[in-house]
C-alpha cells in the first residue's frame, strides 16, 4: 500500500501473482503425487525382483522429480516454453493419478493414502496450470 492507500502496482516486466502462485501450488503438489506412486509401488512390489523395482522407482522419481523443479524456477523467470512443458506433464500426471484411483488391489489404508495424495495433487496442478494461462502470466511469459 502507498501512502494514499491504494494498493502499488507492479512494473511491466516483474512477475505477476498468478505465476508465483501457480508455482507454489506446483511445489506442493509435487511432493504429494510422488508420494502417492511411491506407496503405490513399495506396496504393490512383489517376487524375487522387489528391491530392484524400488530402487528403479525411487532413482526415476528424483530425477524426474528434480527436472520438474528446476522447469519451474525457469518458469518463474518468465520462459514461455517451460510453462508448455509442465502444462502437458502435469496433464498426464493428473490423468494417470485419478484413473490409477481405479485400478490395482490395495490395502484399505495404502488406498486411502493414495486417494489423498492422488486426489489434492491433481487439483492443485490442475490450479497450477490454469493460474499461468491468465492474462497476467501470459504476458510475463515471453522468453
Amino acid at each position: 500500500m502507498t501512502e494514499h492507500g491504494t494498493a502499488q502496482r507492479r512494473g511491466p516486466k516483474s512477475r505477476p501473482e498468478d505465476v508465483d502462485t501457480g508455482f507454489w501450488l506446483w511445489m506442493i503438489a509435487l511432493p504429494l503425487l510422488v508420494t502417492g506412486y511411491l506407496l503405490d509401488v513399495v506396496t504393490g512390489a512383489r517376487g524375487d525382483q522387489r528391491l530392484l523395482l524400488i530402487v528403479v522407482s525411487v532413482t526415476f522419481m528424483v530425477v524426474l522429480s528434480s527436472i520438474v523443479v528446476a522447469f519451474l524456477v525457469l518458469l518463474r523467470q518468465g520462459y514461455r516454453w517451460t510453462r508448455t512443458l509442465l502444462t502437458s506433464g502435469g496433464v498426464v500426471s493428473a490423468m494417470h493419478a485419478v484413473s490409477s484411483l481405479f485400478t490395482g488391489d490395495r490395502p484399505a489404508a495404502v488406498a486411502v493414502a493414495y486417494a489423498v495424495t492422488a486426489i489434492v495433487g491433481s487439483v492443485l496442478i490442475v490450479g497450477g496450470v490454469y493460474l499461468v494461462y491468465r492474462k497476467d502470466a501470459n504476458a510475463f511469459l515471453t522468453r
